[in-house]
Formats: C-alpha cells, sequence, structure tokens
C-alpha cells in the first residue's frame, strides 16, 4: 500500500505551495544583508555588531539543518514543517518590532531555527510528491525560487531601506507565512510511512542533539568571522574551531552506533547519496563564493551601490529560472550524470570568463559575464538533487534533504570564508609587488604623476598640495589594482576547481530501468 501512495491534491500545487515558503525564507535573507548599514545607523550599533544580524541567523539555521530530517520523521513533517513557517513569520513580525540590536538578533535566532527547517522538509515533500520520472521538473520549480529570490533580494531590499524603512524587510514576510500556513494546512499531507514510523519512534537522542548543536554552531561561527578576526591569531576562533572539532569528532562516533540517530551517517556509505553530499558541498561553495565575490568587487572597486550591484546579478537569476526549467525537462531523458558533468564544464568556463575583470568594465560587460557563469548550475543542481534519492529506502527522505541542504549550506559559508581571506591575502602579496616595480624615475609614473598634479592645480589646488594629493591618488590607485587581481585570481581557482570535478558524477549509479515503472513511482 505504501508504494502505492499518491497525494489527494494535485502536485503541482502542493510544489507551489512549499516553493512559496522557500521563496520568502531566501528572499529575506538576501534583503538583510543590504539593510545592514541603515540597521546599524537606526539601532545605534557599529558595522560589525550588526553583522550579527546575519551570523546569528546563519548560525541558528545551521544548527537545525542537520536535525530537521530526524524531527520531521518525529514529530511528522507537515507539522514540523507548519511549525517552521509559523516560526519563521513570527520572528519576523518580532524582528520588524525591534528597537534595540540584541533584541533584534535575539529574534532572528529564533527565526533562523524556522527557517533553517524549511528547505529540507520542503525538498522531501517533493520527493514524495512526484514520481521519479518527474521528479526533475518538481524540483527545477523549487530551484527557481531559491535562484529568483537572492537575485531580486538586494534591489528589492535597496528600494524598501530607501523608500520606507528597514523594518520592512521583514514585515513583508508576515503576508507571504499566513498564506504559506494556509495552504499547507490544505495541500500537504504525510504519506502513510511517515505516519508509521512517528509511531515507532524510540527514545530521544538527546546526546547526539547536543552535540550537533554545539559543534555545527561552533563551525559556523568560526567560518563567519574568522577573517574578520584574523582566524587563529585571534583566542576566541581558535577556541571555537577547537569545540567544534572535538564534539563533532565525538558526534560522530555517537551517532553511527545509535539506533535511532538524529544524522544517519551510515547513509553516506551509498555510493550515489556520498557522492551527491560532496558535489552539494562544492556546489555551495561555488554558488555562495561567487554571489559574494562580484557585487564585492562592484561595490568596493567600482563604487557601485547595493542596490546597483543588486541590478548586475537579477538578469543572472531570470537566466537561472530558464535553465532551471530545460534542466527539468531533460533530467528524465539523457544520463543525469553527463548533465552534471556538462553543468561543471559550462560553470568552469563562466567563472574562467569573469578573470577578464578590470576597472574599467561595464554595468553592461559584467551583467552579461555574470549570466554566462551561471547558465551551468541548473543542470548540476537538479540533476544531483534528483541522484540523491537513488537507492536510499524513502523513509529516510527526510534524512537525505536534511543532509544535502547542510552539505550546501555548510560548502557556502567554507568558501566565503575561504575567499574572504584568500582575497585579503592575495591583495597584500600584490602590492607588495606593485609596489616594488614602481620606479620614481619611471617615464610612465612620472607622466602620471605630472598630468595628477596639473589637474589638481587647475582645480584650485596650491602645487605642493597639489603633489600631496597625487601621491595619495597614486598609492589608492595601486591598492585598486592589487585588490582587482585578487579578484581575477579567485575567480581562476574557483574555475580550475570546478574542471577537476566535472568526471566525478559518473562515479553515481543509474537508477535501474525498472525504478522508471509506475511501482517506484514513490520510491
Amino acid at each position: 500500500m505504501t508504494q502505492e501512495w499518491k497525494p489527494s491534491h494535485n502536485p503541482w500545487l502542493i510544489a507551489l505551495t512549499v516553493t512559496l515558503a522557500t521563496f520568502m525564507e531566501v528572499l529575506d535573507t538576501s534583503i538583510a544583508n543590504v539593510a545592514l548599514p541603515h540597521i546599524a545607523g537606526s539601532l545605534g550599533g557599529s558595522q560589525e555588531e550588526a553583522t550579527w544580524v546575519l551570523t546569528s541567523y546563519l548560525v541558528s539555521s545551521a544548527i537545525v539543518l542537520p536535525i530537521s530530517g530526524w524531527l520531521a520523521n518525529r514529530i511528522g513533517r507537515k507539522r514540523f514543517y507548519m511549525s517552521c513557517v509559523t516560526m519563521f513569520t513570527i520572528c519576523s513580525f518580532l524582528c520588524g518590532l525591534a528597537h534595540t540590536l540584541p533584541l533584534l538578533i535575539f529574534a532572528r535566532v529564533l527565526q533562523g531555527l524556522g527557517g533553517g527547517g524549511l528547505a529540507t522538509s520542503e525538498q522531501a515533500i517533493l520527493a514524495d510528491t512526484f514520481p521519479v520520472e518527474k521528479r526533475g521538473q518538481a524540483f527545477a520549480l523549487y530551484g527557481m525560487a531559491v535562484v529568483v529570490a537572492p537575485a531580486i533580494g538586494p534591489t528589492i531590499g535597496g528600494y524598501i531601506t530607501d523608500n520606507l524603512d528597514w523594518h520592512w524587510i521583514f514585515f513583508i514576510n508576515i503576508p507571504v507565512g499566513i498564506i504559506s500556513l494556509l495552504l499547507t494546512n490544505r495541500m500537504v499531507e504525510d504519506p502513510p510511512y511517515l505516519k508509521e514510523r512517528s509511531l515507532r519512534s524510540g527514545p530521544i537522542d538527546a546526546m547526539g542533539l547536543g552535540l550537533v548543536a554545539v559543534g555545527v554552531g561552533c563551525l559556523e561561527y568560526v567560518f563567519d568571522r574568522g577573517q574578520e578576526k584574523d582566524w587563529f591569531g585571534d583566542p576566541s576562533i581558535t577556541a571555537f574551531a577547537v569545540v567544534a572539532a572535538v564534539v563533532l569528532v565525538i558526534f560522530v562516533f555517537w551517532e553511527w552506533n545509535h539506533e535511532d540517530p538524529v544524522v544517519d551517517l551510515k547513509l553516506l556509505r551509498n555510493r550515489n547519496f556520498g557522492t551527491a553530499i560532496f558535489l552539494q558541498f562544492v556546489l555551495g561553495m561555488v554558488l555562495f563564493g561567487s554571489t559574494v565575490l562580484i557585487p564585492q568587487f562592484l561595490q568596493v572597486l567600482l563604487g557601485y551601490t547595493a542596490e546597483r550591484s543588486g541590478m548586475v546579478l537579477s538578469p543572472a537569476g531570470f537566466m537561472m529560472m530558464v535553465t532551471m526549467f530545460l534542466a527539468g525537462r531533460v533530467v528524465g531523458k539523457m544520463d543525469p550524470r553527463l548533465l552534471v558533468t556538462m553543468g561543471y564544464i559550462v560553470t568552469a568556463f563562466g567563472l574562467f570568463n569573469l578573470t577578464r575583470l578590470d576597472l574599467d568594465v561595464s554595468f553592461g560587460q559584467v551583467t552579461l559575464w555574470r549570466v554566462y557563469q551561471v547558465m551551468g548550475l541548473a543542470f548540476i543542481f537538479i540533476p544531483i538533487s534528483t541522484l540523491n534519492y537513488i537507492g536510499v529506502p524513502r523513509e529516510k527522505n527526510n534524512q537525505i534533504s536534511s543532509f544535502s541542504n547542510f552539505a550546501r549550506n555548510l560548502g557556502g559559508s567554507l568558501g566565503t570564508a575561504l575567499l574572504t581571506t584568500f582575497l585579503a591575502r592575495s591583495s597584500q602579496v600584490y602590492q607588495e609587488g606593485l609596489a616594488n616595480h614602481v620606479r620614481p624615475d619611471g617615464r610612465i609614473y612620472r607622466d602620471y604623476m605630472a598630468q595628477t598634479q596639473a589637474g589638481l592645480m587647475r582645480l584650485g589646488q596650491g602645487a605642493s598640495t597639489a603633489a600631496q594629493m597625487a601621491y595619495g591618488r597614486a598609492y589608492r590607485q595601486m591598492l585598486r589594482q592589487a585588490s582587482m587581481l585578487s579578484y581575477k585570481n579567485a575567480f581562476f581557482i574557483l574555475s580550475m576547481t570546478i574542471l577537476c570535478l566535472a568526471p566525478l558524477p559518473f562515479i553515481m549509479r543509474l537508477p535501474p530501468k525498472a525504478m522508471k515503472a509506475p511501482a517506484d513511482a514513490g520510491h
């Protein structure tokens, strides 16, 4: 009977219902990034203190991600999902009402606990709602929300903070959350196997819950604050890193031998799933890392506003909508491993193309290059999301979804931390190199200084002041050149890393042809 279960409502209506909450959660994250300076100024905090508005959310959502599959099995997936939507919506309201920074950070911690459980439940719901041959299209719809929300988030966030008030970036979640709850209550249902599993649940693995919360929370803090605090040069980062390493090692041994583990690590023995987790991890590094690098380059070196740099990313989001649709249509008609390999190759060339960035690049050119860079990502995301579930018992669908999302988010945190560190360290090396090649008696340098000084004197500056200002401009130009070279190198490293991964999808097995029969529609 379990194999023959089908949802009572149209599967596509269910997909739209769960995608709505995804869109809300991802949009809120990208909007908050833009509003940080306004939040800091309004609440009387420093820029560093205001970054806790982001860090607190990331840490709490990272903690709940790996355990959300277990929680969904324990209390019922629909109940868990609706609880997450409710918590996220209520805490969005509290964030909007906050008039002190500590209160806002506290509300963001609770909001992250709700938001972290949404994506994992949604993917598991889609996996159970659609048969194998249609999962690609379902994940394509889900993927559209994941990529469109961060693409339009900075633009919407910039408009709201400039024309209304930063509180409204949280208030806009409330009507979406209410609609999502009403639709979920009516459309979504738990399949029979989940109801039976919740009745058979044993004692709560309190030790596992405590270990994963402490270990993942400390690890996320290290990734998020490491570069800002000079990594292991700071005692707090060192302490958190040691605690994370020790606790997570204990966690692995404990969970491996537990009868009903919070995180079923033995799933990694499945060749398809283990490989897919690694590929999801790397996908997170590239997707999150490149999304941070480009607007940072535009704002720091070219002087773009947050809203204008967001407009550079927006067309790429809509391009990914198109490619998500195409990938969803073809994933059931050709070897998904080949699609992933093609996606990696296209992404590698797109990233390599970004090594052509310079200080004179136009708005249109960098927008087009960003579009090229994301064209292959859909052909990685959807096939991997589909292959995740091959050869794994359906009662593990919740665990698979939470594992996959955790791997992608952890990859994003690590990728962002490593790239930020690389940019800072590499820029210093290039500064020294460029400074060593500057010859005060060289013709190019003398011409630049003479032209700059003459221009400043025409603007009314005295000869001595103009000379000092010319030196200052030459120094700033050198710093910009050093930073630009660092960005170019970062994109080169990303492109080569991705290219090396292109053959790995063929480690995974294809599903047996029999699995495409109706009998496996819910596997």
